[in-house]
């Protein structure tokens, strides 16, 4: 029998996690990938224990991204411009209660672990093979065919599109073209030596950027977001603000962008010079317009199948969109699993069957988080949207107690806990 073809379009966190989740002996998956993967601007992210047990335990990353610096994040801390603490959430008991804790990485390095675990010989499964600098523009769904820029055409029995909040499958799939709709805020961002902010008493007086704590300051209609990434020897910083405020064009949604420093501490400049301290330690900044998906009528079409943003793009503020990519690559590999053995023919009947029961399993989580996550975002707005009624300790349950595709089709069959969802 010939070896099952996979085509992956997009090689970031969602692409490499599902080529992760597909390798298998008698499978060839091929990574297609725009970019040259050079140096971006750095940032911190965050794996929800949703995701992190995912990562680290069952694609045994854990040690890999230790050795890179990985940190457990204590508590989200919230604090006014003064300085002081108005609330704070511990995190010490969330390994204990999901299975999992809150891990925070520098976002190359999660990257580059994930690139290895795919593309190397050391793991089960054939290697993948990552392709650079091959835009994708087209797609044929009923036969699989990728079309890219340089006029090459690749077919794939199967093919994820893992490209991103401009996703080019996503058209291909729905047969037009929805594009993420602006939400009114962009982001700066940037990563700082800790060792330039241990010099700022005034800063280390109310946060010590060695301690992995999220720590968000709050002052009128702009906040920052920061914590520590590579045990504690840089500072990531998000300085989130609305459109209106911003004193440079914000249209982009890459997340290599450059932004103009002196702009932003310009935005900034109302803030208290303790709080200023991350930003005026910067010496890169990247800039991106936040932007989200409406809920999409379906994800599939015959043998493609859309994960991650381009599925389900979302706001940051539940810090889920890594985590939701993730756990959508998990499920490919779940309902994946033996599809060979099960479907020796690989006809499109069945690809397109095992796509539609992935949709199925992983809609309502996801898109229940993209509404949350933008609810957040601007609490009270647009009162004619479907809205989330949980609370917040009810929605880290109900983001934090997953254990992978297979058990949540299990639950929603069983008529398990869902979401509150109000019209």
């Amino acid at each position: 029998m010939s070896p099952f073809k996979i085509i992956i379009v997009g090689g970031g966190i969602a692409g490499l996690s599902a080529a992760i989740a597909l390798r298998g002996d008698e499978r060839d998956i091929l990574v297609l990938e725009q970019s040259s993967i050079s140096q971006e601007i750095g940032a911190l992210i965050s794996l929800q224990p949703n995701a992190s047990k995912i990562v680290e335990d069952q694609w045994g990353l854990a040690s890999r991204l230790r050795e890179q610096g990985s940190m457990i994040d204590e508590a989200f801390e919230v604090y006014n411009t003064k300085g002081e603490l108005q609330s704070q959430i511990s995190l010490s008991a969330v390994s204990s209660k999901y299975g999992a804790d809150r891990v925070c990485y520098h976002r190359a390095d999660l990257h580059q672990a994930l690139r290895e675990r795919a593309t190397s010989p050391d793991y089960t499964g054939r290697p993948v093979e990552l392709r650079l600098s091959s835009r994708v523009l087209d797609c044929d769904c009923e036969s699989g065919t990728v079309k890219l820029e340089n006029g090459e055409t690749i077919q794939g029995e199967l093919v994820i599109g893992a490209d991103g909040i401009k996703s080019k499958l996503r058209k291909a799939v729905l047969g037009e073209d929805v594009q993420a709709r602006p939400t009114g805020l962009s982001a700066y961002r940037m990563m700082v030596p800790t060792e330039e902010l241990l010099k700022e008493r005034d800063f280390v007086q109310v946060l010590d950027p060695r301690i992995c704590r999220t720590a968000m300051v709050v002052g009128q209609d702009r906040r920052l977001v920061m914590g520590p990434a590579r045990n504690g020897s840089v500072y990531g910083v998000v300085a989130l603000v609305p459109d209106e405020r911003m004193n440079e064009s914000s249209k982009d949604t890459s997340w290599t962008t450059k932004g103009d420093r002196d702009k932003m501490l310009d935005t900034f400049s109302s803030f208290p010079k303790w709080a200023q301290r991350p930003l005026l330690s910067a010496k890169e900044v990247g800039l991106w317009q936040l932007r989200d998906l409406d809920p999409l009528s379906t994800w599939c079409h015959g043998r493609v199948l859309l994960i991650g943003d381009a599925a389900h793009a979302m706001l940051p503020t539940q810090g889920q969109g890594a985590g939701q990519a993730v756990e959508d690559a998990e499920a490919l590999g779940a309902f994946y699993k033996d599809f060979e053995t099960r479907h020796p023919d690989r006809s499109l009947s069945d690809v397109q069957k095992t796509n539609e029961d992935i949709f199925n399993c992983r809609y309502e989580r996801a898109t229940t988080i993209q509404m949350y996550s933008r609810q957040a975002a601007k609490p009270g707005t647009d009162s004619t949207e479907k809205r989330v009624t949980m609370n917040p300790a009810e929605f880290m349950d109900y983001n934090c107690l997953y254990n992978g595709a297979m058990d949540w089709n299990r639950r929603q069959q069983g008529q398990g806990p869902a979401a509150a969802v109000s019209a």
